[in-house]
């Protein structure tokens, strides 16, 4: 069973991005301490001002993830944080091209999951992936559903789907190894999957769990999510996949009936092939 951090040390990877904005005083109020990981070091005056009077600790570290393509190299970076609970909301969003998209949202990804995986003291990471990030038709989407998903994945953004699909499944092998171990405690993994991003206003109300195929949800309800989510999994949720978009319910109960009902999007996914990719 995995030891409760009430005061973990969080690494936040993608920090400058909208939903990490959102997420970081959300992590702050709660007395966590927060090391946001930017590659411009200009932005670290908009990091500061989202919390400018925070609870917990904040810290910036300036480190591109264009550099980070192996497991060495990510270790680098934990070793000098020494993080409780890694959060990745990091992503090349579109700029660069395929080549870039596969360097930030698969193999930098790849490279933090990996050395994560390999610290003891890690025991929870967090990864804000997307809906469309699945190999198999889900029981509970229509067949308008899929064909849409399929549509993305194969025709308007294959190398998205190729990345982010690829660092999904990395994670919840070695997850899943890392539970198995006999010599380090578990380490939680959490794979975040909103559906279309927007700027609106956060209205507190989602679905969450096995959702329909596609929608929009705010980054703010996304952000706030995942804070309730890591607060969950403080509790004993073991974790999984949890598919998010706007809804009807308010956060907390949707998080306590996918807990309860030990809901997890990843079914009907081919687990067997998953974990031999530890």
């Amino acid at each position: 069973m995995t030891s409760v951090i009430t005061n973990p040390r969080i690494l936040l990877l993608g920090g400058h991005g909208k939903v990490a904005l959102a997420m970081t005083p959300r992590l702050l109020a709660k007395g966590w301490s927060v090391t946001s990981v930017v590659r411009n070091p200009e932005h670290e005056a908009d990091i500061r001002a989202t919390a400018p009077s925070p609870k917990g600790t904040l810290d910036v570290l300036v480190s591109s993830l264009d550099e980070i393509s192996t497991q060495e190299d990510a270790n680098q970076i934990i070793a000098r944080v020494k993080p409780h609970w890694l959060i990745w909301s990091a992503g090349a969003g579109g700029k660069g091209g395929a080549v870039r998209t596969n360097q930030i949202d698969h193999l930098a990804a790849v490279a933090f999951i990996r050395a994560a995986a390999a610290s003891a003291n890690v025991t929870t990471f967090l990864m804000v992936s997307a809906f469309n990030s699945r190999r198999s038709r889900p029981s509970w989407w229509t067949d308008e559903d899929w064909e849409s998903i399929v549509h993305m994945n194969t025709v308007t953004m294959p190398d998205y789907y190729r990345a982010k699909i690829a660092a999904d499944e990395v994670l919840t092998a070695v997850a899943q190894k890392r539970d198995r171990s006999s010599t380090m405690p578990p380490m939680r993994s959490v794979v975040l999957r909103p559906g279309w991003l927007t700027d609106d206003e956060p209205t507190g109300k989602i679905q969450l769990g096995k959702t329909k195929g596609t929608g929009k949800v705010p980054r703010a309800d996304v952000a706030e999510t995942a804070v309730r989510l890591l607060e969950a999994v403080q509790r004993g949720w073991d974790g999984g996949w949890v598919d998010l978009l706007s809804g009807e319910n308010d956060i907390d109960s949707e998080i306590g009936r996918v807990v309860n009902a030990n809901e997890n999007s990843i079914d009907g996914e081919n687990l067997q092939d998953i974990f031999t990719k530890a």
